[in-house]
């Protein structure tokens, strides 16, 4: 257009071009068509706010302090634009803009002081804040209350969010789809589902439930309060209005609502959908395969990653890493770990913690030991999880002595103080090594007191070397810590089945229905060709459950026929 002579070189159409290449975030087109004319305040607001928008706030900063070095005076457009990059700013650069903002006269202008606003609550300078709010003439704008609301949401000032939305509706000030989130974030922090419900009828009634922010924002509070069916029900709702923040967080509803299946299937789904996924895409999904040692589906991500060139660029490299590390030791696969771990650029003590763990739970006892010398010649300081790991390993792989020393080294060599999981770790090894005495008198000597996960350990190493009277104590001990708690019961019944003693199970599991103590349902899965099947006790939902059925009472009455007795769940 420009060599046609349909655009000069006039300050006006270089404006609109930086406009037109920053929207389609071309800022290096941008920048060259800047920097070759006369410039006017008009187009630095151009550059600036393209910048900001960008993510290039420091370049935003740069380029403002051009402009003032050039004797050009900003505008009231110039400070909203520049103070949406305060996250990189000193505290004084954001009190010397206010600075010129009154000496220009704009401090009465909403969309300056909500930027001002906005920018005092990010340094959590609530009282400096509340202050530019206070002193602005006209306050019925919602720009100027939503800084407020969204401002103090950010900074965990939830208490304060909800004070200044009260007040807001008190005051008859409209509300926003920007005011609805900054609420909603409010109450999904403080488990207030109440008050979030009427929040998305009042988002129904106001039509905002077709705000893809607001409906990120409505999956968010319903996952949080772990009402799965809610928040799939709004993201199905939102039909092809999703971005990646919406399928990022109705996986992480999934996977925090304990549907691992759903999440493995849901991100398959966002594949075909043609989202490219991110580092919290990444990092949600691999999680759930380790949890599901579902090791087909883990390598598949893993491979996506490397052909869409997701490794090796990111300044969360190392997180990337760990995740898949710690993927492929949960589902067993050692070599793959350290594969992962041996081509990583930077590693950091997660990296080796996470191959201590995988090697100690696998039983390579030796390679985790091995490895904790590596870590520690390569200048790695260990921590807290670095010795669970370790006691691990020495449980595993049966090395009594070294997990003895490992547990006194803690405080003495490395000045780490031994938590409950450490001595449970010692305790469970102890266990299984057969040295029931040793392992109870640690348990009472622990100076953090009683811990159910330790007679739990105490009580399966019982049953393990059968001596029924300590599993007695031992749970004793664990029902005076969890009355309601059905574990305690299952253990001591499990210990009487070992021992012969059909009629103290059947004794225990009458208590139980007594104290209307019920057992949490059992669950397993397969991985076949067709993905992952999941098994719950009593679940009868599964399309192939009557083959199943049959098969199983074939088992059965092959069982019955050996005269081994069985117990009903």
């Amino acid at each position: 257009m420009v060599r046609k002579g349909f655009l000069d070189d006039s300050p006006r159409a270089v404006t609109s071009l930086v406009n037109m290449y920053a929207k389609c975030g071309l800022m290096r087109r941008a920048i060259s068509v800047f920097g070759g004319s006369e410039i006017d305040v008009f187009g630095y607001n151009a550059i600036i706010s393209g910048f900001v928008v960008n993510g290039s706030s420091l370049d935003a900063i740069e380029m403002y302090r051009e402009m003032r070095s050039k004797g050009i005076l900003p505008d009231k457009y110039t400070f909203p634009s520049l103070l949406k990059g305060s996250d990189v700013m000193e505290i004084s650069d954001v009190e010397k803009v206010h600075g010129l903002v009154f000496k220009l006269g704009f401090d009465s202008d909403c969309y300056v002081g909500s930027g001002l606003v906005t920018s005092y609550l990010k340094f959590k300078l609530m009282e400096d804040a509340q202050k530019v709010f206070d002193e602005l003439p006209e306050r019925d704008d919602s720009v100027l209350w939503n800084a407020l609301v969204n401002g103090y949401s950010q900074i965990f000032r939830f208490e304060d969010a909800l004070r200044v939305f009260s007040q807001m509706r008190e005051e008859g000030v409209g509300i926003s789809r920007h005011t609805v989130t900054g609420v909603l974030s409010a109450f999904t922090v403080l488990g207030d589902l109440d008050n979030g419900r009427s929040i998305h009828g009042l988002v129904v009634k106001l039509g905002f439930d077709s705000s893809v922010a607001v409906s990120n924002a409505l999956i968010d509070m319903y996952g949080k309060s772990k009402w799965l069916e809610e928040a799939v029900k709004i993201f199905e709702a939102m039909d092809h209005e999703r971005d990646i923040f919406t399928w990022n967080s109705v996986l992480c509803v999934h996977d925090y609502c304990g549907d691992h299946d759903g999440t493995l299937a849901l991100f398959e789904r966002m594949i075909c959908s043609g989202i490219r996924p991110d580092l919290v895409t990444l990092t949600t999904v691999l999680p759930t395969c380790g949890r599901l040692a579902a090791l087909k589906q883990g390598r598949e991500i893993h491979g996506y990653m490397v052909v869409n060139g997701l490794l090796n660029r990111s300044s969360n490299d190392e997180f990337i890493h760990n995740s898949l590390m710690d993927m492929y030791t949960k589902c067993g696969d050692l070599r793959d770990a350290q594969l992962v771990f041996d081509l990583m650029r930077n590693k950091d003590s997660a990296s080796w913690n996470i191959m201590i763990n995988g090697y100690g739970v696998q039983g390579c006892g030796e390679l985790a030991l091995d490895m904790f010398s590596r870590m520690c010649r390569a200048g790695f300081k260990p921590d807290e999880i670095t010795f669970v790991g370790l006691l691990q390993a020495c449980n595993h792989s049966g090395y009594v002595s070294e997990g003895r020393r490992f547990l006194e080294q803690m405080e003495a060599v490395y000045n780490i103080v031994p938590t409950s999981d450490h001595y449970a770790c010692v305790i469970d090894m102890l266990g299984r090594a057969g040295k029931l005495e040793e392992a109870y008198k640690l348990a009472i000597a622990m100076p953090m007191g009683d811990n159910p996960i330790v007679w739990r350990s105490i009580m399966s190493s019982c049953r393990l070397h059968g001596n029924t009277d300590l599993a007695q104590l031992a749970g004793k001990r664990l029902h005076e810590l969890e009355p309601e708690h059905c574990g305690g019961y299952v253990l001591m019944s499990n210990v009487y089945v070992e021992a012969g003693r059909y009629e103290e199970v059947l004794d225990i599991r009458d208590g139980m229905r007594q104290q209307n103590v019920k057992k949490t349902p059992g669950s397993s899965w397969i991985v076949l060709k067709n993905g992952i099947h999941s098994f719950f006790t009593g679940d009868r939902t599964h399309p192939e459950f009557e083959y199943i059925s049959a098969l199983l009472s074939l088992f059965t009455s092959h069982i019955r026929g050996h005269e081994c007795m069985l117990l009903d769940d």
